[in-house]
């Protein structure tokens, strides 16, 4: 994909870094896949606020996602590629031969004319999803079921992707973005490729105005605070504070936040590396 380094004409563009939408072919949405979306303001249903800096943003509808891709053994050919304001990745509208459409994350590669398919026997190529017990070793997946039948879990934001490193018995190692490496049943769903949209993370806002846009209201600084609102507020001059952590007291670095008694610790090969660790 490629990124806009926009001219400094105005504050604002000085340190933009656009995303060119180059793999784009539509920008008007299929209406019959548009349900719309209630704003929380990071409130729950008492009307507390439950999520700080939450707020504002631009009027969105969701795009419903086939995450299942239960349609097994027929065809769908890829009608566009999209912008979805409700995920990092871009979205394909495919078409199936009854005359069915949906969307699926678009994998890089996928490009309007190919045909996509699902379920056992499928052809490992870019777009098809298929068990990862027929998925050949080595192979670079996204959009990883976690349960069969469950739906997508694993690998949906931009640019990511997993691979599958080896197959014993039911279970599949998978090694995922973050570093880890864990088993899954290896009769889940996985998706051949790689997550589109990979240059996300280069790109840069610009300006505050595009945060708000966004629906995100600016963060205050724990040590900008009174020490009524956080454990690292008050003091005199610009104190440290301590170690870092949370409002709720939840440390920054070093504190263990998975449960000890978690079922699904035996499946992971080997665990995520922490920034303190890998320095």
């Amino acid at each position: 994909m490629a990124l806009n380094r926009l001219r400094p004409v105005t504050p604002g563009t000085r340190f933009r870094i656009a995303n060119a939408f180059a793999e784009l072919t539509s920008d008007k949405p299929e209406k019959s896949l548009l349900v719309p979306i209630k704003k929380s303001g990071g409130r729950n249903n008492t009307g507390k606020m439950t999520m700080r800096y939450i707020g504002g943003g631009h009027k969105r509808k969701y795009r419903i996602i086939d995450f299942k891709r239960d349609k097994m053994g027929m065809p769908a050919e890829v009608q566009s590629i999209e912008y979805d304001p409700n995920r990092t990745a871009f979205i394909a509208l495919v078409s199936y031969a009854d005359g069915e459409k949906r969307y699926i994350v678009a994998p890089t590669g996928l490009k309007v004319g190919m045909k996509v398919e699902s379920g056992p026997g499928t052809a490992p190529e870019v777009g098809n999803a298929l068990p990862m017990s027929q998925i050949p070793l080595g192979s670079m997946i996204h959009n990883i079921e976690m349960q069969p039948g469950q739906g997508a879990r694993l690998c949906r934001s931009a640019g990511s992707s997993a691979q599958l490193l080896a197959r014993e018995g039911k279970y599949a190692a998978i090694k995922l973005p973050s570093g880890e490496s864990r088993l899954v049943l290896a009769n889940c769903l996985a998706t051949i490729g790689t997550v589109s949209n990979s240059d996300h993370s280069n790109t840069r806002k610009g300006k505050a105005g595009r945060s708000r846009w966004l629906g995100i209201r600016p963060r205050v600084r724990p040590a900008a605070m009174n020490p009524v609102d956080h454990p690292m507020g008050g003091g005199e001059g610009r104190n440290k504070g301590g170690q870092s952590r949370s409002r709720n007291l939840i440390y920054a670095q070093g504190q263990k936040t998975r449960s000890t008694k978690k079922g699904s610790s035996r499946l992971i090969i080997e665990r995520r590396k922490s920034k303190r660790n890998s320095k």
